[in-house]
């Protein structure tokens, strides 16, 4: 217990979390999310739904988005490289495959392997706020948002303006671990471009990393190119466009066969394209399609200056068509739709494979009852794979009194093997299992919530029962990992977050918030002898903290995460950022890893200590 009070009281007194300053609680509580097709204002949700502002964002000593949601309570960010060249999600002890990303609604993970859902093509600057929701989330957004999803959603084109963003940085160190040479250091660069007209708004946004690697072969280097265009017809007839491209280059040592692969290189190259349109065709009823591609380029080069052995390429191709709608009537409002969706491979180590994924859905949500907030629905879904199933959701709010809110979840959903869980065949290492059967689960959630004014203290418990969970296994060093059905996975979790805005006098403001996560996973029937890659990495307690003060022109953030996962030691990395700014400019430092602690979060790859940084952001009105 002392290992959990320490790091919490150690919070409590230097650290915590930077939310709206009083005078945007109204603007955070007005946001109409996207995580429900029928969607409704934050204030109004029942589900356990936390937001990243690009307010917060601008505050935080970040490079990423990966960075960004590590500060998130519950959500897991295991990085095998820094700023941003690669990461696996997860959110309340789930595995990275069973979290499902998305941009804009748009659904962008992997199929091939979750290592390359985190591959957006949107610089961070373009980022508008990112939504996480956690627990099963089939009922919204169909399969594999097993223990939750997580919408980034970019900038719209309301004005006119360029912003860059430029940042430098450097341990000021050697590279010494293992045989590097230099002194770590590097830098990006970021612009993001909104024009708008009459009737349409644009979003152009370019992004760049260079970084030379902390230790030997751990170089990064990405450029990325984001395009959204949105035109109005008239009142009711509205279309949006957006197109992505990422080039991703990275040393990837120790990242998936250490110690063997000391000179391993990665280059992923992610595109993606999607045309909607919103057509509001009565008062009452709206209709919403969308067609969407998603293409994936991997090349593992196991000897990065030998192309003619050990390597690996991949090709993954996605379509997605979609039709949602909307039906206001006097008793609630109903979302109804279907979708489709063609994923396809071609690779040298799992072969050419394709499938074929079908939906239905079917929402109801009424605040009919005072004081009670109602959803429910189901997804009915059809793989060529795995057949039909169904997944029923129920979410209800009671607001038994002005401040507060109890709050009552349960659904159930799936999570279908990736290709590389079927078929790789990367022999001594890795092999797949094409006998393997999906994930389903059924999750419960209950939470109370208390908010006043600017301060709020929410806590929640929830319960998961993962039925044919899968997990990569092997007996001895000496055969590969293979993934398996193992029979139930349940784990129960207990979380509770506490935060606050107020004024100092009158030019000085402070925010914070702490938050703690505790996780505890039941027994799975591994036998005897067996060395799981979850259970090595599964999380067990976390505790989250930042502070925002603010006086006049200057600011002053401080953070910092205390993590634990089983089999594993805690670490604690604590950063700071101090900005000096005006309207349309600021000069910042950030000092990241304060205490220079060493850690690793996946794999075999210990990430950066001690790192710092000189950024300005400028921006021009047109």
């Amino acid at each position: 217990m002392n290992k959990i009070l320490l790091p919490l009281l150690t919070l409590s007194s230097t650290i915590a979390f930077a939310q709206q300053v009083k005078q945007d609680t109204t603007k955070l509580n007005e946001i109409v999310i996207s995580e429900n097709r029928l969607q409704m204002p934050f204030s109004k949700q029942a589900r356990n739904i936390q937001l990243i502002t690009k307010e917060q964002i601008a505050e935080m000593p970040v490079k990423s988005i990966n960075e960004a949601l590590s500060f998130i309570a519950g959500v897991d960010v295991r990085q095998r490289g820094p700023f941003g060249a690669q990461a696996d999600i997860s959110i309340d002890g789930g595995t990275f495959e069973q979290t499902l990303i998305l941009l804009n609604g748009v659904k962008i993970s992997d199929v091939q392997t979750a290592h390359h859902s985190m591959n957006i093509p949107v610089p961070l600057s373009a980022v508008e706020r990112i939504e996480i929701i956690k627990g099963p989330a089939a009922r919204i957004y169909g399969i594999n948002a097993l223990t939750g999803a997580i919408n980034i959603i970019t900038k719209t084109s309301e004005s006119q303006s360029i912003a860059i963003n430029l940042q430098a940085g450097s341990s000021f160190e050697d590279k010494a671990m293992g045989d590097g040479s230099g002194i770590y250091g590097g830098a990006s660069a970021q612009a993001a471009i909104r024009m708008a007209g009459k009737n349409s708004g644009h979003l152009v946004a370019f992004g760049l990393n260079d970084y030379n690697g902390q230790r030997y072969n751990s170089s990064t280097y990405d450029y990325r190119f984001f395009y959204q265009g949105d035109v109005a017809l008239d009142d009711k007839n509205k279309f949006n466009f957006m197109a992505g491209y990422i080039n991703n280059a990275f040393g990837a040592s120790g990242y998936y066969a250490a110690p063997g692969d000391k000179e391993a290189f990665e280059i992923v190259k992610t595109g993606l394209i999607a045309l909607g349109s919103a057509h509001q065709l009565s008062k009452k009823f709206s209709l919403r399609p969308r067609l969407s591609t998603r293409y994936n380029w991997d090349d593992y080069r196991y000897f990065r200056n030998d192309l003619t052995r050990a390597r690996s390429l991949h090709q993954t191709k996605v379509w997605s068509a979609e039709l949602n709608s909307s039906l206001t009537t006097s008793i609630g409002d109903f979302g109804f739709g279907l979708e489709s969706r063609s994923e396809d491979i071609e690779s040298t180590n799992i072969g050419d494979r394709e499938r074929y994924n079908h939906g239905a859905y079917l929402e109801y949500k009424t605040e009919a009852i005072k004081n009670l907030l109602l959803n429910l629905g189901t997804y009915v879904n059809y793989n060529t794979q795995y057949g039909w199933q169904a997944f029923p959701g129920l979410d209800v709010a009671y607001l038994f009194a002005p401040k507060w809110k109890f709050a009552f979840n349960v659904g159930s959903s799936q999570r279908i093997p990736s290709f590389t869980d079927l078929y790789l065949n990367q022999r001594p290492g890795n092999i797949g299992n094409p006998n393997l059967t999906s994930e389903n689960a059924w999750q419960y959630e209950f939470s109370l919530q208390y908010k006043v004014s600017s301060f709020q203290i929410q806590t929640g418990y929830f319960y998961r029962n993962i039925n044919d969970f899968i997990d990569w296994v092997r007996s001895s060093s000496s055969v590969p990992y293979q993934p398996q059905n193992f029979g139930n996975n349940k784990i129960q979790g207990f979380n509770v977050m506490l935060g606050q805005s107020f004024n100092v006098g009158t030019r000085s403001a402070i925010t914070y918030q702490l938050s703690y996560n505790y996780l505890h996973a039941g027994e799975i029937s591994y036998t005897n002898n067996v060395t799981s890659k979850y259970v090595v990495e599964n999380l067990k307690n976390q505790a989250l903290g930042r502070l925002t003060y603010k006086n006049g022109n200057w600011q002053l953030m401080a953070g910092g995460r205390w993590i634990e996962r089983a089999l594993k030691n805690p670490y604690f990395v604590g950063d700071l950022r101090l900005t000096y700014g005006k309207r349309n400019w600021n000069v910042y430092t950030d000092v990241t890893n304060i205490g220079n602690a060493s850690y690793i979060e996946v794999a075999a790859v210990p990430l950066p200590k001690r790192w710092f940084a000189l950024g300005t952001n400028i921006k021009f009105d047109l």
